[in-house]
């Protein structure tokens, strides 16, 4: 008995791990769609609008997975595939440009783009994969689910208010978390666990570069926040502040977390379980990144006088967003917690109250030094005590 063929349009074993420049093209849509949600947010800091933010921010996270997982899994060099992508990065752009008003008028905007983006990516691959049955499976069971959700999401076009957030939010959680599942289909079974189907070295790059992307909107917050204003001598010293958690948050993550993932040169190959656990960590860290970007922008609108209950907590809480998306980072890739920045996320949420009384300035002073101790502590530390043996 013959094994079936594998289909032209798969990556081959063997082949370059590297991103092209055209997955480096499409992250660079990123820095707009964050930008717009981070934007939005700064004007609703609410828990209506943490939930609208959120589910911006997982709508838009699994079309880049989804994004990065399709250039691991098929050949980025054919024109069919780097077609695909380009379709979907002006989907990503369409999607951006709705933002600020999708819980308002352009809802049905940012669900015409999400639909667009999936049947496109599905049309070219469902047919692509025809002369291998099992790969092609792979495909039609992302696009089962992704009819699954289809309800909710459309549903939500015709409705508002919180009708549409809870709709929306559970096609969102539906849609990644059926990832996590393996997409369990009727009559096509699920997708292994345990299957070996993802490139390492060519994720670990992605990750990477959408964290690269990630501090680019916050510098790029930074640069608007300071232009925006007639700034005087706060503002200019909130800019520095700001610029320095930037630092201190890309020193962290690059300390710790490139020790971690696939070193360049070395192909691995990855299984599904750790894959998708992988990408959503980074969505966490991104996450932490994102919320950090909107505390500085408040803080170089008004560096000094009162702050806000809810200010303190999104200054505070980026930093212990990002440093929770590390540590389970950490437990994923070593089976072990990472304690120091585990204590810095509890240390975060315990100076929330000693710091009311600061300016958004102070409060944000408090956040670096607490990062600032992190990054020395493990600059310090024998390696052997950060390095964990990576789990099977």
């Amino acid at each position: 008995m013959t094994s079936s063929p594998l289909p032209r349009i798969l990556r081959r074993r063997g082949e370059p791990g590297y991103p092209t420049f055209l997955e480096l093209f499409f992250d660079v849509t990123y820095i707009f769609m964050l930008s717009r949600i981070a934007a939005g947010f700064a004007d609703d800091l609410t828990v209506r609008g943490v939930a609208e933010a959120t589910i911006l921010l997982l709508a838009a996270w699994w079309v880049w997975v989804l994004t990065a997982w399709l250039t691991d899994l098929f050949n980025p060099q054919l024109p069919i595939i780097q077609a695909t992508v380009l379709l979907v990065m002006f989907g990503t752009l369409v999607m951006a440009i709705a933002v600020p008003q999708a819980f308002g008028e352009y809802g049905w905007l940012f669900v015409a783009a999400y639909f667009g983006i999936h049947v496109v990516r599905d049309a070219v691959l469902i047919p692509g994969t025809r002369v291998n049955r099992s790969i092609q499976a792979r495909s039609v069971r992302v696009f089962f689910w992704f009819i699954v959700t289809a309800a909710p999401w459309a549903a939500g076009v015709f409705v508002a208010g919180w009708p549409r957030l809870v709709l929306w939010g559970f096609a969102v959680v539906v849609d990644l978390g059926s990832a996590r599942i393996g997409w369990p289909t009727p009559r096509l079974g699920r997708t292994e666990l345990a299957s070996q189907i993802f490139t390492g070295t060519h994720l670990s790059e992605r990750h990477r570069q959408i964290f690269l992307i990630a501090l680019g909107e916050l510098i790029l917050t930074v640069g608007v926040g300071l232009s925006a204003n007639d700034p005087g001598a706060p503002e200019y010293a909130a800019c520095a502040v700001a610029f320095t958690t930037g630092i201190l948050i890309c020193q962290l993550y690059y300390h710790r977390v490139r020790q971690l993932l696939a070193p360049s040169g070395l192909t691995t190959v990855e299984r599904v379980r750790p894959g998708t656990s992988t990408s959503y960590t980074h969505l966490v860290m991104v996450a932490g990144v994102l919320l950090t970007s909107t505390g500085l922008s408040l803080v170089i609108d008004q560096p000094l006088g009162h702050t806000p209950a809810a200010w303190t907590a999104v200054i505070l809480g980026g930093s212990a967003l990002f440093l929770l998306g590390s540590c389970l980072f950490d437990v994923v890739m070593t089976g072990r917690v990472l304690w120091s920045r585990a204590l810095g996320v509890v240390a975060l949420g315990a100076l929330a109250p000693a710091v009311a009384l600061l300016p958004p300035l102070g409060v944000l002073v408090v956040s670096n030094l607490v990062l600032l101790l992190i990054l020395v502590g493990e600059s310090v530390a024998p390696r052997s005590r950060l390095v964990g043996v990576p789990t099977g």
